[in-house]
């Protein structure tokens, strides 16, 4: 494009979406409108600081949206309310399903490219498997409510006859990296091995509650945050040069392609700060036993085939960058 694209990214005052934006800064995007329920004044002073457009509160853009106020290139929709211990079909259903209508609607009527998170929540405990299918959606059946409204809107998003010109749902798996911190009990296990490290000297895990697996041995996808914004980079950037054409629009998984257990997550956690691992193994609070995921791992054929060849981090480069970099010198938040 000619000129500086107009960018909005809404979660822009959580995990991905940060880090999204940074992505985009250091690639020479800055005329951005970053959309959030920030909350806390000093963050968004924070913000307002940098060389964005604007900040802007959620409920605040959609009215803008409906007035016309803003002349948008994409939109890459992050936001979500991401907590699989909040049972309260609701408070998902609100943000993850109506919120997200609402963004695909405005980008149909405008004619405006959208990229957004779903999630392999949605898989539930992976009796169809994990493909990216748009087929096998009505028989998914996630565990919690955060998987359901996000599937919801997969499904609601495909039976669409009338959708953005260019469009991708991205379905997320174990996404860990800097910039985590303020998820508390939804922060990754690294983020929460690291502190207990600092604190105690050891890592304690969930005991596994099915004889299939072994402690320590229930196995996920995890993929570095940095891997999931080169991809969704490169997708905007398809979309922006006319490589992206509307028979690549859908669902696509953006995981590693490799399961691995939380013990070799921890142990590298350990192994990063050149120290032994010391794990411990605790029993899985009740409230999450019966709706954990024992095993994802994301079918990567559809996104390859899309056009991305750029290899994914391994567990052990991605743990130590992560750790070396971030979590040792207090950088992010």
């Amino acid at each position: 494009m000619t000129k500086q694209p107009t960018i909005v990214i809404t979660g822009t005052a959580g995990f991905i979406g940060s880090v999204m934006v940074q992505y985009l800064n250091e690639k020479g995007f800055t005329n951005l409108l970053l959309v959030d329920d920030f909350g806390v004044e000093e963050k968004r002073k924070n913000w307002e600081q940098k060389t964005y457009t604007k900040v802007i509160e959620r409920q605040a853009f959609l009215d803008q949206l409906i007035n016309d106020e803003h002349e948008i290139d994409i939109i890459i929709h992050l936001g979500a309310r991401t907590d699989t211990t909040e049972f309260n079909y609701a408070i998902h259903e609100e943000l993850n399903l109506e919120y997200s209508k609402s963004l695909w609607l405005y980008a149909t009527s405008k004619q405006i490219p959208l990229i957004y998170a779903s999630s392999a929540a949605t898989y539930g405990s992976g009796e169809q498997g994990y493909d990216d299918s748009h087929t096998i959606l009505d028989k998914l059946v996630p565990l919690n409510p955060y998987g359901v409204s996000k599937n919801e809107f997969d499904k609601w998003a495909v039976a669409q006859t009338e959708h953005p010109p260019l469009w991708t749902g991205l379905k997320f798996f174990n996404v860990y990296g800097p910039n985590e911190g303020h998820k508390a009990r939804m922060a990754s296990v690294i983020f929460h091995a690291f502190n207990q490290i600092k604190e105690t000297g050891l890592v304690k895990l969930f005991k596994s509650h099915r004889p299939d697996f072994k402690d320590g041995e229930q196995l996920r996808d995890f993929i570095y945050v940095k891997d999931l914004v080169n991809v969704i980079g490169w997708m905007m950037h398809e979309m922006f040069a006319s490589n992206w054409t509307s028979v690549k629009n859908g669902l696509y998984n953006l995981g590693t392609g490799k399961a691995r257990s939380f013990y070799d997550l921890a142990a590298n956690t350990f192994i990063a700060q050149g120290l032994k691992p010391n794990i411990e193994f605790i029993d899985m609070p009740l409230d999450i036993r019966d709706k954990y995921q024992y095993f994802t791992e994301a079918n990567m054929n559809k996104l390859r085939s899309a056009g991305y060849d750029k290899p994914f981090s391994t567990l052990e480069e991605g743990v130590t960058d992560y750790v070396k970099n971030y979590l040792l010198p207090s950088k992010g938040y």
